[in-house]
């Protein structure tokens, strides 16, 4: 319903901060990963009629015990999946990083 607000969220904030975070954290990866998962899940909450055009948008909004499944569904699919994300980006900075050590550690020997 409406899990992918929480990478949505986070990516909010990458996105705004993203001068302040040093270029070694390479935060335009996390940035790319997050957004494009949001969108994907954008699209396909709006081809199956979970998000409409029209307010509250969410259609789990427009009654209250849809709205309490709907947060449930963020903590239990949505933390996790923006968990994920972070691991895959933390893992991809840590190897590149090493690879960009390796290889100035070789080039000034």
């Amino acid at each position: 319903m409406a899990c992918f607000l929480v990478a949505a969220t986070v990516g909010v904030f990458t996105t705004a901060f993203r001068n302040r975070i040093p270029e070694k954290y390479h935060i335009n990866w996390l940035n790319i990963m997050i957004w494009t998962g949001t969108i994907a899940l954008l699209v396909e909450h709006m081809w199956h009629g979970e998000i409409v055009p029209w307010f509250p948008f969410l259609t789990a909004m427009s009654d209250p015990a849809d709205t309490a499944t709907m947060l449930v569904e963020m903590g239990q699919i949505g933390i996790p999946m923006l968990l994920a994300i972070l691991a895959m980006w933390g893992i991809m900075v840590y190897v590149a990083n090493k690879i960009s050590y390796k290889s100035a550690v070789t080039n000034a020997n």
